[in-house]
């Protein structure tokens, strides 16, 4: 989900360009966004990928049941593709004839320039694990609720599809 829409309601025509860079990180990896939890340190895909971004080591993120067969420069250009999708701010998102155009190889994938501040600041990021906490732990509890009965999980889906 989209930030500006998770955190303050508002969906943009960028909500979808974000949405495509969290899949497209999930394809390169081979993992789940919200079931990943390598390290206390990383909340999800989209982080764990940013801070190898930082340290040079995309190719660390594709899924290794790949082996060799794979096009590296494919990986690292979707890769840095899903990252600049992944822009916290909307504006600085490509739109999706950007990104076709990007990994198509009509375009160069520009890089993605991070200011370290982001993510330094220790109560943001701590707001940011609490939030992603309480959605897992909701989650899991409309899981249990809808599975515990077939005309009980038929009712909870049609209202709790409202929430989400």
């Amino acid at each position: 989900m989209a930030p500006e829409y998770a955190l303050w309601g508002y969906l943009t025509f960028k909500a979808d360009v974000y949405s495509f860079g969290i899949v497209a990180l999930e394809i390169v990896t081979g993992k789940n966004n919200t079931k990943y939890r390598p390290e206390e340190d990383y909340v999800c895909l989209q982080d764990w990928a940013l801070v190898l971004q930082q340290k040079g080591n995309l190719m660390e993120l594709v899924d290794p049941r790949l082996g060799t067969e794979f096009n590296e420069e494919e990986a690292i250009r979707m890769t840095k593709v899903a990252l600049l999708c992944t822009n916290s701010s909307p504006a600085l998102r490509p739109t999706m004839s950007e990104v076709v155009n990007m990994l198509e190889g009509r375009t160069l994938v520009p890089e993605l320039i991070l200011d370290p501040s982001i993510f330094a600041d220790e109560s943001r990021f701590g707001a940011v694990k609490d939030q992603f906490n309480r959605m897992q732990s909701q989650s899991s509890k409309t899981t249990t609720i809808t599975q515990s009965s077939d005309s009980t999980s038929t009712a909870l889906l049609g209202s709790s599809s409202t929430l989400v």
